[in-house]
């Protein structure tokens, strides 16, 4: 038997990159890079610039200033929100609507009929009774596992992940950490926002931390726990507010 592994992931470049709205300046001039298949996460306290910074990395904005680019060529990507943008359809039937406008199929899926990859990914993240269910009327959990199930048909190098696991409770947290895990240990980059530390110390390679539109620091995620070099993040990790 074959075992498929997934080549190198590129290297995301962000150069001085800025971003203007209406006159305030939310993102301040930002330069990092992201190599390698690591699970990074986007911290910071509420309008820090956590989310912004995730959508122009992914593309889905364009900077006021400076670039973003891959070192090579730009990996197949997906983006899970907060609020999951779901089709008024079944489960099954969002994903499988999914298939019919992206090929080809995850490798270890090829060769199957949309209704049978479709119903593989269900499968794999705990849906498959909920298959013929309106995605509408899922729980918030269920909606996250869904969407994470239509990503990972999308096979993707790269998964965004803006604040999934808000207003969860603890048993769809497990549920969709476990999800995440799995990209991840199939090949899988994750950049995730998160203001959840518990969450940050369980699943961080890495972590980012923004304030007021400006990025501190960039460290190991055992580095920034254990000595934080920049007085904010010492207290945002002892809880305290961040002005």
């Amino acid at each position: 038997m074959t075992i498929y592994q997934a080549p190198p992931v590129a290297t995301l470049q962000l150069e001085n990159v800025s971003f203007v709205h209406r006159g305030s300046t939310l993102l301040k001039p930002t330069t990092l890079q992201l190599a390698g298949c690591h699970r990074t996460l986007i911290m910071g306290p509420n309008g820090a610039g956590k989310s912004l910074l995730m959508r122009l990395s992914h593309g889905l904005l364009t900077p006021t200033s400076g670039s973003v680019h891959w070192q090579s060529e730009p990996p197949a990507q997906a983006m899970v929100f907060q609020r999951p943008v779901l089709l008024r359809r079944s489960a099954l039937d969002n994903l499988t609507y999914v298939l019919a406008i992206n090929n080809p199929p995850r490798p270890e899926l090829k060769g199957l009929s949309r209704k049978a990859q479709a119903m593989s990914a269900l499968e794999k993240f705990g849906l498959a009774p909920l298959a013929k269910r309106p995605a509408r009327v899922l729980s918030g959990g269920e909606q996250q596992r869904l969407a994470l199930a239509r990503a990972w048909l999308l096979n993707p190098r790269v998964l965004f992940l803006d604040e999934p696991t808000s207003a969860l409770d603890p048993a769809a947290i497990k549920a969709v950490e476990d999800a995440v895990l799995e990209f991840h240990h199939s090949g899988t980059r994750i950049v995730m926002t998160t203001h959840d530390l518990h969450q940050a110390r369980r699943l961080a390679n890495d972590v980012l931390f923004l304030h007021n539109g400006e990025l501190l620091e960039h460290t190991p995620a055992n580095v920034f726990f254990t000595a934080p070099s920049s007085p904010e993040a010492g207290a945002f990790i002892r809880g305290e507010l961040v002005w």
